[in-house]
């Protein structure tokens, strides 16, 4: 299946259109929170991935709700070497299907189901892993790219 095209607003204020990316493999993952727990572990195991990652010619853009500025002290504070993606309104999640009605102490909310798609250099999801714990995400992900 074809990885639905979208265009976010990136941590550097500049537009990132998925489809411009055409040619290079890509990690997209989505996650709830900048700078939370479960988002702190599975964005730094890609940081620590990463040289593997570019070996295997791919790129790595996460995508949250949170705007530019909690992007940048994200990145910054742990060092993050790839892009991460303002999806405000959630509609890049809503395309994805990841906009999902969740559930914390008895408290129903809506949020973004973390997730990974490895797409291939045509633009093709080659993997997906929907709720995927965040200790397990980047493992999954290397091994569908290799």
């Amino acid at each position: 299946m074809l990885a639905p095209d979208f265009e976010l607003i990136s941590d550097s204020g500049a537009p990132v259109r998925l489809s411009s990316l055409r040619g290079q493999k890509v990690i997209l993952y989505f996650y709830p929170k900048d700078d939370t727990s479960g988002c702190t572990t599975q964005a730094c195991g890609f940081r620590d991935a990463y040289p593997q990652i570019e070996e295997q010619h791919a790129v790595v853009l996460g995508v949250s709700p949170d705007g530019v500025k909690s992007h940048v002290k994200f990145k910054t504070k742990h060092n993050l070497p790839f892009t991460l993606l303002v999806d405000a309104d959630h509609a890049v999640a809503e395309l994805y299907g990841l906009w999902v009605e969740k559930s914390m102490y008895g408290r129903k909310y809506m949020g973004v189901e973390r997730s990974h798609f490895v797409i291939d250099a045509q633009g093709v999801i080659i993997a997906a892993a929907i709720k995927v714990k965040p200790a397990e995400s980047v493992a999954q992900a290397l091994a569908a790219l290799g």
